[in-house]
């Protein structure tokens, strides 16, 4: 793991920063690309509070620590975060991880903004410690379900790896398709390879197969094989969990990673602070931002407004959730309990189903809005 503090937010001899954690996967099997767009969003928002000044003063410092999608090294990263001194903690992209991330700081008494993880159930009972950026996976992944149907797919193949993300997914769809005529019928790619999921859709009649797996193997692969089998040709291939946000699907995949829809949390207009931060974040990156950037962002203007109101008291911070009232790049951001929901939610930021434009996959396009 990385154990020095970020140059973005470097303490002064003296001790005087205020010290923050970040939590990101930046090596496999972690997403990586979505840890990098993840990390560029917080150490940008980090860079602009120290440029105006800093908290009362003292300099915002980062202390990141690569979580590589591993649950248990995520938990000993917030150990040695809390030793260190932080006030409170940022980031994590995978859920699984995000939700040991969020046991272990409320077992510790640590602040914790998630920014991207969507598990509903971050811990097992009500806390006051952990709060949430992104929207709740029954939501988001309702309103994909809503726009399946929409479109007129009624009988949806799920391509599911073991995992309690993917299943949580899969048990969403099934359930609010169910309630509304649809089926759903779980492919397990534990035991298929992906030639065989053509033959099982076709015996099924699907119409639509969703790639609840890792990216990107076998996500990939599986494209392929569907692309290529002329049995298939009508039939609709998405990605609820977002896998062709990044610049890498697209390069791994050309045309046949265009028209598959993701959810993305982004709203259909970016506000004045919105475009400004896109741009600074474009040029960070050096293409264009995900909205798990934008995430980032958002999650140290949220900590930053908190450190100015309460310092580096963990357990004030913990106890104002409730008064965050925040301006940030896809919103006004306020927290509240959601019926459902462990921890203290943002409900909710803005829900877009979108894919790769097929004349360009460099643009995207909206399909539906929630």
């Amino acid at each position: 793991m990385n154990t020095s503090p970020s140059a973005v937010g470097a303490g002064r001899p003296d001790g005087s920063s205020v010290r923050i954690g970040a939590l990101v996967p930046l090596t496999r099997p972690g997403w990586v690309e979505a840890g990098q767009h993840l990390l560029a969003g917080i150490e940008l928002a980090v860079r602009e509070v120290n440029d105006a000044g800093g908290i009362d003063g003292r300099p915002l410092e980062l202390a990141v620590r690569d979580t590589a999608a591993d649950p248990e090294k995520a938990a000993a990263a917030v150990d040695e975060l809390a030793q260190l001194g932080v006030a409170a903690l940022a980031g994590e992209y995978h859920s699984v991880v995000a939700r040991a991330a969020a046991a272990r700081a409320d077992a510790l008494g640590l602040p914790f903004l998630c920014s991207s993880a969507v598990l509903d159930v971050l811990t097992d009972q009500p806390t006051d410690w952990v709060a949430r950026l992104a929207p709740a996976q029954s939501h988001g992944w309702r309103t994909y379900a809503d726009f399946l149907l929409g479109a007129g797919h009624g009988r949806i193949a799920v391509a599911a790896q073991p995992s309690v993300y993917w299943a949580s997914g899969a048990r969403i769809l099934r359930d609010h398709l169910a309630q509304r005529g649809g089926t759903v019928v779980e492919l397990d790619m534990g035991t298929l390879a992906p030639a065989a999921v053509c033959d099982e859709l076709v015996d099924h009649g699907a119409t639509a197969l969703l790639l609840l797996t890792g990216h990107p193997e076998p996500a990939v692969s599986i494209v392929k094989a569907v692309r290529r089998d002329q049995r298939l040709a009508e039939i609709l291939i998405g990605a609820p969990a977002g896998q062709p946000e990044f610049a890498e699907w697209a390069a791994l995949l050309g045309d046949d990673g265009s028209a598959i829809p993701f959810l993305r949390y982004l709203p259909e207009r970016l506000s004045p602070l919105g475009a400004r931060v896109g741009t600074a974040l474009r040029e960070r990156l050096g293409e264009a931002p995900s909205f798990v950037a934008f995430e980032g962002y958002d999650t140290v203007a949220v900590l930053a407004d908190l450190l100015r109101s309460h310092g580096a008291d963990r357990a004030r911070i913990a106890e104002s959730w409730s008064r965050v009232a925040v301006e940030g790049t896809r919103g006004r951001i306020r927290f509240s309990r959601t019926p459902g929901i462990s921890v203290w939610q943002w409900a909710w930021p803005s829900v877009q189903v979108v894919d790769r434009d097929p004349a360009d996959a460099g643009r995207f396009r909206i399909l539906h809005a929630g």
